[in-house]
């Protein structure tokens, strides 16, 4: 699969998550065997662009191609001009926010909320391809509620405005992240465009995604949740996809050896306390299928410095199997 000049192997994507798909998490997702990862999202609002958040999240130095940026919010102009911000920083493929189904970006009428108002959506994706040299993506949902449920007009708004593909997360906006994702009206929005579409929502599995690839149709595959914790997710499905057989289980040792090269790099990235206390919830999602889940995040949320969350983190695996986890725990000054 193609995104404009940008050849998309393994078709496996990192989706977009506000708050989780920061550099480090992009780059160790890439290292395991994603295809692709966009940004979390980046406001279009220009009064926001030079706070320190948002000089993070356009960051991408060292990052390999492509590069792409997900954008939010609801006016042409300032989208347009959000996405040339955008490239001037380094990105090579900006991505439109029309799926996110939080009550706070939907009361400001970007995300999810958008698709009520496909007129808009029109203007926006028109704005935003003619303002810069670069392809130009857009993730939805399946439509607002099951009551108005457009994605398929929404998609052919976007192949008529020049989007290079399209994401589509397999649920209106009035289900979040509940109930079970719907494969037929993302095989109908392939149906209906000529452009790449990428199926997103419950791939949790390398059995889940040859199952959501035939049965969509799809060109690609987009991984949310399932990653959190779990980055090495992208090598089992590409690995499964390409031969029919799966992948071992990545053992105590290594999960310890990603998770603490994973916390170093925030530690790197944010500096303390910021990269301790973001590192929390991964060290959370890390251990979230082992039994002993609720006493390690009770012990290693009291660390309060980056030496003593590794060596918390360390001491925990190391002792889920007799060799030990004991890499070097250099910490960033």
């Amino acid at each position: 699969m193609h995104i404009g000049p940008y050849a998309i192997e393994p078709k496996v994507i990192l989706a977009p998550m506000a708050g989780v798909t920061d550099k480090p998490f992009r780059l160790l997702s890439k290292r395991l065997g994603a295809g692709y990862a966009v940004s979390e999202m980046t406001t279009s609002d220009p009064r926001l662009w030079r706070t320190r958040k948002s000089r993070q999240r356009l960051d991408h130095e060292g990052e390999p191609a492509p590069i792409g940026v997900q954008i939010a919010g609801a006016d042409p102009a300032a989208l347009a001009a959000a996405a040339q911000h955008a490239v001037e920083h380094g990105a090579q493929i900006v991505d439109i926010n029309m799926g996110c189904p939080a009550k706070k970006v939907c009361n400001a009428w970007a995300g999810s909320a958008l698709l009520q108002d496909e007129a808009l959506v029109a203007r926006i994706l028109s704005a935003v391809v003619r303002a810069v040299a670069v392809p130009v993506t857009l993730k939805i949902r399946t439509g607002w509620n099951s009551a108005n449920r457009n994605g398929v007009a929404v998609a052919r708004i976007a192949a008529d405005s020049g989007v290079a593909a399209l994401a589509v997360h397999g649920r209106t906006r009035d289900m979040l992240y509940t109930g079970q994702a719907e494969y037929e009206t993302i095989a109908a929005i392939k149906q209906a465009v000529r452009i790449p579409v990428i199926a997103n929502g419950d791939v949790t599995s390398a059995a889940k995604a040859r199952e959501v690839l035939a049965r969509t149709g799809a060109d690609a595959l987009m991984i949310g949740r399932a990653a959190q914790g779990r980055p090495w997710i992208f090598r089992e499905i590409a690995h499964f996809l390409a031969t029919g057989s799966e992948l071992p289980l990545p053992s105590p040792h290594e999960v310890c050896e990603i998770l603490l090269g994973h916390v170093r790099a925030l530690h790197e990235f944010y500096g303390e306390p910021a990269g301790v206390r973001i590192a929390r919830k991964h060290l959370g999602w890390y251990a979230k299928d082992r039994p002993e889940n609720a006493a390690f995040r009770d012990v290693v949320n009291r660390a309060e410095t980056a030496a003593d969350q590794l060596q918390l983190a360390a001491d925990y695996f190391g002792a889920l199997e007799t060799v030990g986890c004991v890499p070097a725990l250099s910490v960033a000054a």
